[in-house]
């Protein structure tokens, strides 16, 4: 059972509306919400399965209505003081939530039923998710509370989730009142010697954890004795850290199961069977618990440390478990979480010299935050057990590297293939090799030229062909100069969007269009010119900065010179991709209005006479040539907004790209297209999965098109699109007449 108490992603008004009640089902992945009234009361609860059910029961399906017209008012809750037992016996096959109430039936946390994992604070452990990172302070602050907060605010920075300290009562503690004693060893002697010196009181602590909490951080604390756990029971702890010493202590393990909080627990200095024994006793007394693989030894020797064992571990808790680290460096905790530990501590300080055991195994601030950053790059490095399937950096590379079949000779349509009539030859951008033997035999469904592709609806019996669709706004395809012949006529296309190479634009137009052409056009501007420069008007670097100005310039010479022979434009749209990438990194939300700045300045420079230039929204991750790059302008909706409100521009809006940018920062398309609706002059319209997956066939992606459609008939009427599909123009478009023949079904 997992108990959450941050619920803002579990909760709507009863005044609010069923989207809402739909965004937060999306946002939480847990597929309910509860419904409350104003004073934050119990009303009821929504699900997916309740709004299927209004869906299937109602003719009218307005999702702007209040959500209390199709919630559960029967949902079973119970006090927030029930004892665990209790709730998880309200768990069933229908029943993996319950709301817990104060005395007032206000709403205050949420009980999950969940095999393995529980809540602290706003962070859940269990095995699919982040791994839960505490800077251990513990006494590393030598008795000085002004640098215990300090180290606080340095592990905020270093993005911990969570900082600890210690807690002793040295009179009930140690044999002789925790004074000196002169039949206790000289390791003895030391550690209470450092203790009796270095302790923060009581109150001091609490002080420090109140600060933790005005920071946004959980503090947790180790108990080494009965008082030091009846004092922080008093003030209020979320959970607590069991210390490798005290794991065989029953008696105290005893206590701090009885408090109902989690529990993680340090296992260094335990044989596996004391594990296994203090491992039935915490299930014996309905513990949530956490086990950390732990060898304590200050410094481990990295010979010593075992982190193999984690695997066993999981075995022995048959639960999620950690890693606590006294080695040095970082290696072995980022190594830990890829064997999958979910819980990671390690020693913080400021300084190794200091007196005391602790320093010299712990991390700087700086040495902590590499920590954080590896062990976030290697959770989402790991992925899951599914089936493969190409990422959109494969897909790109592929095109290049990879093989195709193509055809060696001229053959009409009806034509038997023979093995001498396919050749296998780089790139990649047509039916893969492994398919030679499936398509010698078959009958080409269509005219070859020599040296042309085979595509995989060769294979097939049937396929989408070209035709006449109806849109209720303009509607094109995306083509290159070279294709557009013959492409174009084989719809009722509107207009076409040329997609400019920087070689393009040295080509003479006259070579590819004759007299004047009955339809309109828009261009997508290069993002990639001459010599690997990427257009960029954000740039800080001024001769970076004149060549991306001069370059746009050029492209909108080229639009002018395509006006004489598309007419039918008298102010074509350029769709741009205005910068604002890094290739290392996000960075601060300060630094963008400077860019937006740049950005603006740098379009002033730009003569836009008889065209205007419309900026593309971005996703986080785009892929330059060069590789996939952290993207940090024309992504938010409301700086989106902001921008073009404040500097007379519209957008082109890239539903796949927005899609990505949504899915990554949990924002709803559905609030995204509302808000930048108003200024949306020209739109792609394609499908995305997760964060960077550009090249899903639409209708296979993230996208509700049902909702979008709703969306832009209401905000972006009239406005027209392309479905900008991945490598859509092969097999004469056949990507795009699919798309094309998809959207039809949402009227467009």
């Amino acid at each position: 059972m997992i108990v959450v108490k941050k619920l803002v992603d579990f909760l709507v008004f009863d005044t609010e509306s069923i989207i809402k009640a739909l965004e937060k089902i999306n946002n939480n992945k847990k597929r309910i919400v509860f419904v409350v009234d104003e004073s934050g009361c119990l009303q009821g609860a929504v699900s997916d399965g309740d709004f299927r059910r209004w869906l299937t029961s109602t003719s009218d399906f307005d999702l702007g209505v209040s959500v209390a017209e199709i919630m559960n008012k029967g949902v079973r809750s119970a006090p927030v003081s029930s004892q665990r037992i209790e709730i998880e016996a309200m768990f069933g096959t229908a029943v993996d939530a319950v709301p817990l109430l104060d005395s007032s039936q206000r709403l205050v946390a949420i009980a999950f039923k969940t095999q393995k994992g529980f809540a602290i604070g706003g962070n859940v452990i269990e095995a699919e998710g982040p791994a839960y990172l505490i800077a251990e302070i513990g006494n590393n602050h030598n008795g000085d509370i002004t640098l215990a907060k300090r180290l606080v605010d340095l592990a905020v920075e270093a993005g911990a989730d969570c900082v600890k300290f210690q807690m002793r009562d040295l009179g009930s503690l140690y044999k002789g009142g925790g004074g000196k004693d002169s039949s206790a060893d000289l390791g003895a002697q030391y550690t209470i010697d450092l203790l009796n010196k270095f302790q923060l009181s009581n109150d001091e602590l609490f002080e420090v954890f109140d600060h933790c909490k005005e920071k946004g951080l959980t503090p947790l604390c180790t108990p080494w004795d009965l008082n030091s756990l009846r004092a922080l029971e008093e003030y209020g702890m979320e959970a607590y850290k069991v210390a490798s010493a005290d794991f065989t202590n029953h008696e105290l393990l005893d206590a701090l199961a009885a408090t109902g909080k989690p529990l993680i627990c340090s296992t260094g200095m335990c044989t596996e069977s004391e594990i296994k024994a203090s491992v039935a006793f915490l299930r014996s007394r309905g513990a949530d618990f956490v086990l950390l693989h732990c060898n304590s030894t200050y410094p481990t020797p990295f010979k010593d440390v075992n982190l193999a064992y984690i695997k066993r571990l999981q075995e022995i808790a048959g639960g999620v478990v950690g890693y606590s680290g006294h080695e040095r460096g970082i290696s072995v905790p980022v190594a830990a979480v890829a064997l999958g530990a979910k819980v990671i501590e390690k020693h913080f300080t400021v300084d190794k010299g200091m007196e005391g055991n602790d320093h010299k195994v712990s991390l700087l601030p700086d040495e902590f935050a590499d920590m954080v950053r590896q062990i976030r790059e290697v959770e989402e490095a790991m992925g899951g057990a599914r089936e493969r399937s190409l990422t959109q950096g494969e897909m790109i590379n592929r095109e290049t590297l990879a093989k195709s079949l193509v055809i060696a000779c001229d053959a009409p349509s009806g034509t038997v293939i023979t093995r001498d009539m396919v050749l296998v030859k780089s790139p990649g951008q047509g039916l893969q090799p492994m398919y030679l033997d499936q398509l010698v035999g078959l009958r080409t469904k269509r005219d070859f030229r020599a040296g042309e592709y085979f595509y995989e609806s060769d294979l097939k019996a049937d396929s989408v062909d070209a035709r006449a669709y109806v849109f209720s706004r303009p509607f094109g395809i995306p083509v290159r100069y070279h294709d557009y012949g013959k492409l174009a006529p084989l719809s009722n296309l509107d207009f076409v969007e040329f997609h400019l190479s920087y070689q393009d634009m040295d080509l003479k137009l006259e070579d590819f269009f004759t007299g004047v052409q009955p339809i309109g056009f828009a261009v997508h501007s290069p993002e990639l010119f001459a010599g690997d420069h990427i257009l960029d008007l954000a740039s800080t670097d001024d001769e970076y900065l004149d060549r991306s100005i001069r370059e746009l310039n050029k492209v909108c010479d080229v639009t002018r010179s395509l006006k004489a022979h598309f007419p039918r434009t008298e102010c074509p749209v350029i769709v741009v991709n205005a910068g604002g990438f890094n290739s290392t990194g996000f960075l601060p939300k300060d630094q963008r209005p400077q860019m937006y700045e740049r950005v603006a300045a740098a379009l002033k420079e730009v003569n836009q006479d008889g065209v205007e230039i419309i900026i593309q929204t971005m996703p986080p991750f785009p892929w330059h040539f060069g590789g996939q790059s952290y993207h940090n302008l024309f992504i938010d909706p409301n700086e989106i907004a902001e921008f073009c409100e404040r500097y007379n521009f519209r957008i082109c809006y890239d539903v796949s790209h927005s899609m990505m940018a949504c899915n990554y920062y949990h924002w709803d398309l559905h609030d995204f297209t509302l808000k930048v609706g108003k200024y949306i002059a020209h739109m792609h319209i394609v499908d995305a999965l997760g964060v960077d997956g550009e090249g899903v066939q639409i209708g296979q992606g993230d996208v509700d098109f049902t909702q979008l459609a709703s969306d832009l008939s209401g905000c972006a009427s009239g406005v027209q699109f392309i479905p900008e599909v991945w490598q859509g123009h092969k097999n004469s478009g056949e990507g795009f007449w699919n798309a094309l023949d998809f959207l039809e079904r949402f009227k467009l």
